[in-house]
C-alpha cells in the first residue's frame, strides 16, 4: 500500500513546481464528506426532496406485471421532467417486487432485472435495490436456504454482465449476516453485484453493524439510515459508531434515509433527519433550493 507519506516523499523528489506539488496535495488528501456523500430519501418523492435539501431519492420499480411499471418509457419520461425541474436525481431503484415474488422463485424475476438495468441507467441511478424480504427471505429458521440461495446467485450471476454494461450495481439487502453476503458475493464472482447495508435491520437482527460495516469495506454499493419510529439519533441505532465505520472504509456513495415520519409531515422530517447526518460526518448544513 502506498502511504501519503511515502506519496508525498516521492512527489517532493520528482517535482520542483509549486503549483505541481499544491495539486498532488490536494489529490493525496482524503475527501471531505461532503465531496463524498450523497443524501437521499426512499419515502418522499423528488419534489419534496428539493424542499428539504436532499441530493435525490430512491424509487421502486413497480409492482408484479410482465413490464415493470419503471420499464415504461412514458413513466421515465415523467421522472425525467421531474429531475430537470428539480434540479434533483435518481440515486437507486428499490425492487421491492422481490419480497413478494422472490427472485428465486418467479419466472418473471430475470426478465424484471434486465427492465431494471435498462430503466436505470436510462435514468442515470447507479444501483439497484434487491430484496430479499417476505416470502424472498433466504433464512428459515435462522438457517440459508440452499436451493434459493443457488438460484438466486446464478441469476444475479446472469444479469451481471449486463449491469456491468449499463454502469448499474445491483446491491442485495437482506437479514443475512456480513459473513453470509459475502459468501454470496464470491459465489457471484462479478464487481457490480454487492451489498445494500441497512443499519436498522442489521441492528434489529443482532449484528455488530460497525464491525460489519468494516468487513465489507468495498462490498457496499449503497446504505439505507433509520431509526424505526423515530428521528435519526432518537431510537435504539447508535449512529457515531456507524459513521466512524463508514469513514474508517472511506465509503463514497448514498445514504438513502428510510425513515418514518413522526410529525406526518414528510418534508420537514426528511430534513429534519438529514441535517443529523450531516452533522454525523461534519457536512456543511444545507437550505433546500
Amino acid at each position: 500500500m502506498i502511504t501519503r507519506r511515502t506519496f508525498l516523499k516521492g512527489a517532493t523528489v520528482g517535482l520542483a513546481s509549486g503549483g505541481a506539488m499544491a495539486q498532488l496535495l490536494a489529490e493525496a488528501a482524503p475527501a471531505s464528506p461532503s465531496a463524498r456523500i450523497r443524501i437521499g430519501s426512499c419515502v418522499i418523492g423528488l419534489e419534496q426532496a428539493k424542499q428539504a435539501g436532499l441530493d435525490g431519492v430512491e424509487i421502486g420499480v413497480g409492482n408484479a406485471a410482465d413490464q415493470l411499471r419503471v420499464a415504461d418509457p412514458a413513466v421515465r419520461q415523467q421522472y425525467k421532467e421531474q429531475m430537470a425541474s428539480t434540479g434533483r436525481v435518481i440515486s437507486s431503484f428499490m425492487m421491492g417486487v422481490l419480497n413478494s415474488n422472490p427472485l428465486a422463485s418467479d419466472p418473471r424475476a430475470p426478465a424484471w432485472l434486465e427492465q431494471s438495468i435498462g430503466a436505470a441507467k436510462d435514468l442515470g441511478a447507479g444501483v439497484i435495490l434487491v430484496a430479499f424480504f417476505g416470502k424472498g427471505n433466504l433464512l428459515d429458521g435462522g438457517q440459508l436456504k440452499p436451493a434459493d440461495v443457488e438460484v438466486v446467485v446464478q441469476r444475479l450471476k446472469a444479469a451481471a454482465p449486463r449491469a456491468k454494461e449499463a454502469g448499474v450495481i445491483l446491491a442485495i439487502e437482506n437479514t443475512l449476516s456480513a459473513k453470509q453476503n459475502a459468501d454470496i458475493l464470491e459465489r457471484i464472482g462479478h464487481a457490480s453485484v454487492r451489498v445494500y447495508y441497512d443499519v436498522g435491520n442489521s441492528t434489529r437482527n443482532g449484528y455488530d453493524v460497525p464491525a460489519e460495516i468494516r468487513f465489507l469495506k468495498d462490498r457496499i454499493a449503497c446504505i439505507h439510515f433509520k431509526d424505526g419510529r423515530n428521528y435519526l439519533g432518537e431510537g435504539p441505532i447508535q449512529f457515531e459508531p456507524i459513521t466512524a465505520a463508514i469513514n474508517a472504509i472511506g465509503y463514497q456513495g448514498w445514504i438513502v434515509m428510510e425513515t418514518a415520519n413522526p410529525s406526518k409531515d414528510a418534508t420537514a422530517d426528511a430534513k429534519r433527519n438529514a441535517t443529523f447526518i450531516r452533522r454525523l460526518f461534519g457536512m456543511p448544513s444545507t437550505t433546500a433550493k
